[in-house]
C-alpha cells in the first residue's frame, strides 16, 4: 500500500514502473540460473547477454504500449526514433552487467524520460533488494514509499566515496587515478560495479559522494542524476559544468561535498 503522504505517481512514472517490474520478473529467474546464460563478448570489458537482450525487449514493448509514439535512446539497440520528438526514453536493461554475469547481487534496471533533452522522470530498481527509487522533476525522489536526501556529511575525511575505475584518466592534465586521489582524503572508498545503483545510494544517503573520471554512458545515469538532484544533491563534472549527456568526468553529492571532492581531483 502507498503512503498516504507520498505524491501520486504521474502517468509516465506509472508507465515506467509497470515496464521496470515485468522486466525484473525475467531477470530474476536468469540470474537464479547465471551459469546457463550464454554470453557474447561486444569488446574488451563490455559483454551482453540474453538477459540484457530479453530485459530491454521487455522495457521497449511496455513503454511503447503505454507512449507508443516515444523514442528510445537504450544501450543495446542505440536509438530508435518516435513520431513525438520531443520525448525520448532512456533505458539500461542491466547495469552492472559483470555483476550479474558473476552471480554477485550489485545490478539493476534503470529507465528516465527526457522531455527536450532534459529528464523529467526517472527509476532506478534493485531487484534483488525490491528497492525502487524514483524521482520527478520538481516532486522529489523517493526509495519505494518514502522521500529521501542526499548524506549531509560536509567534510571528505568522514565520507564514503563510490568511485568508478581504478585507472589512470587524464583530463586537461588535471586528473589523477581516482583511487589514488582520494583514499587518503575520505574515511572509505569503495566500488560497486554499477553506477546506476551509486548514484541512487547518494541519492538516499548510503554514500556520500560518487565521483568518476572515466567517460560514463548516458544511459547509466539519465535516472540517476535526476534522483540526486531532487534528493537536494548536486551532479557536475570535474570543473562544476553541468554534465554532458555521456560525460568524461562526474561527481555527484551535497553541493559543498561536491565542490571539495572536486578540488582533490584538480590540485596538482
Amino acid at each position: 500500500m502507498r503512503s498516504t503522504n507520498l505524491p501520486p505517481l504521474s502517468p509516465n512514472m506509472t508507465v515506467v514502473t509497470r515496464a521496470i517490474f515485468k522486466a525484473s520478473r525475467r531477470l530474476i529467474r536468469d540470474f537464479n540460473e547465471v551459469e546457463n546464460l550464454q554470453v557474447s563478448r561486444k569488446g574488451p570489458y563490455d559483454f551482453v547477454t540474453n538477459a540484457d537482450l530479453a530485459s530491454e525487449k521487455i522495457l521497449i514493448s511496455e513503454l511503447q504500449a503505454g507512449r507508443p509514439d516515444y523514442g528510445f535512446l537504450t544501450e543495446e539497440s542505440g536509438t530508435i526514433k518516435g513520431e513525438n520528438t520531443y520525448y525520448r526514453w532512456i533505458i539500461d536493461p542491466i547495469d552492472g552487467t559483470m555483476n550479474f554475469m558473476h552471480g554477485f547481487p550489485f545490478w539493476c534496471i534503470s529507465v528516465a524520460l527526457e522531455k527536450d533533452q532534459e529528464v523529467i522522470c526517472g527509476a532506478v530498481f534493485d531487484p534483488i533488494r525490491n528497492e525502487l527509487f524514483w524521482a520527478e522533476k520538481g516532486v522529489g525522489a523517493f526509495l519505494n514509499d518514502r522521500r529521501i536526501r542526499v548524506s549531509p556529511r560536509k567534510s571528505p575525511e568522514d565520507t564514503v566515496c563510490v568511485i568508478g575505475y581504478l585507472i589512470t584518466y587524464e583530463k586537461e592534465g588535471k586528473c589523477k587515478a581516482e583511487y589514488d586521489t582520494i583514499k587518503n582524503e575520505v574515511a572509505a572508498v569503495r566500488r560497486t560495479g554499477s553506477i546506476a545503483l551509486n548514484l541512487a545510494y547518494v541519492a538516499c544517503g548510503r554514500f556520500d559522494v560518487c565521483a568518476s573520471v572515466t567517460p560514463i554512458n548516458y544511459w547509466d545515469i539519465a535516472a540517476g542524476v535526476l534522483l540526486v538532484k531532487e534528493a537536494g544533491g548536486n551532479t557536475t563534472d570535474l570543473y562544476g559544468r553541468k554534465p554532458e549527456p555521456s560525460p568524461d568526468t562526474l561527481v555527484a553529492a551535497n553541493m559543498d561535498l561536491r565542490e571539495k571532492i572536486t578540488s582533490l581531483f584538480l590540485r596538482k
